[in-house]
């Protein structure tokens, strides 16, 4: 029986694709028949997403690519034009967080390194922004196409300690939905722009925030918890109806949109 998310042969790209939740987006898609380009660091990181989906019958190709190297981002399309023709989809989930743009519990804010702070700044939102205007040049030639951009749970309701990630992730909303109304005013309404916000998912960069090493919760992992009316973090899959409705044309008049998957914690006030 066909899918009725009817995302059979679409092209999709994703960078941060080897990550925890990009490499999870990616099986997602193929599973429903989308050929999914896995942007990674290196290509070794990328080809071992690359493999999972094919050991599932899926279809993929993996690419190097820096999310801030424009010559790199540009040496994709040219690939990806010479080889598919189009594009269909562009997930931004390469992004991340640093020790020095946090404040830890014995520091004061004025202990923040500027430095650090620049770094995740550039990868979160810099790192969409340069892959949606590349990429999205492809969108505005089809008057088609979809992104899919990667907030957080952080975005809206600031989290003490992650005052470079909050904010970087505050901003993907604001673009989010100005890219929205860019894209769609000049070349159509084939062209959506939405994003995800998940809540608290486990992932490496986070792990020793919430969880002791014999994975019992830490003092800021019992708070989450506290403030999540479901009473537990995310895993990836939480994300995939989300993705591919977005992703589909069941999602065709929504667009400029951010779409929270966090259990309730954003509805949370005590």
């Amino acid at each position: 029986m066909e899918s009725i998310f009817n995302l059979n042969n679409k092209i999709a790209l994703i960078t941060g694709g080897a990550g925890v939740l990009g490499s999870n987006m990616a099986k997602v898609l193929s599973k429903q028949g989308v050929i999914t380009g896995i942007v990674g660091l290196t290509l070794e990181e990328a080809q071992t997403t690359v493999n999972e989906i094919e050991k599932e019958g899926g279809k993929a190709f993996a690419v190097k690519g820096n999310v801030l190297n424009v010559e790199e981002l540009e040496a994709i399309k040219t690939l990806i034009v010479e080889k598919y023709g189009r594009l269909d989809i562009l997930i931004n989930a390469a992004g991340g967080n640093m020790p020095g743009a946090t404040i830890g519990p014995d520091q004061a804010f004025y202990d923040l390194k500027v430095g650090d702070l620049q770094k995740v700044l550039d990868l979160n939102i810099i790192g969409t922004v340069l892959p949606t205007q590349i990429f999205s040049e492809l969108f505005a030639k089809q008057k088609s196409g979809v992104i899919i951009n990667i907030s957080s749970a952080s975005a809206e309701r600031p989290l003490t300690r992650v005052v470079g990630y909050s904010a970087s992730k505050a901003a993907i909303d604001n673009f989010t939905k100005w890219t929205a109304v860019e894209l769609a005013s000049k070349y159509g309404e084939g062209i959506r722009v939405n994003a995800i916000a998940p809540g608290f998912f486990i992932g490496e960069q986070n792990r020793a925030l919430l969880l002791t090493p014999e994975g019992e919760l830490t003092a800021r992992g019992i708070k989450i918890i506290d403030h999540t009316p479901m009473g537990r973090f995310g895993v990836p899959q939480d994300l995939d109806g989300v993705l591919l409705f977005l992703c589909s044309d069941m999602s065709k008049f929504v667009t400029g949109t951010i779409i929270k998957v966090d259990g309730g914690f954003g509805a949370s006030s005590i």
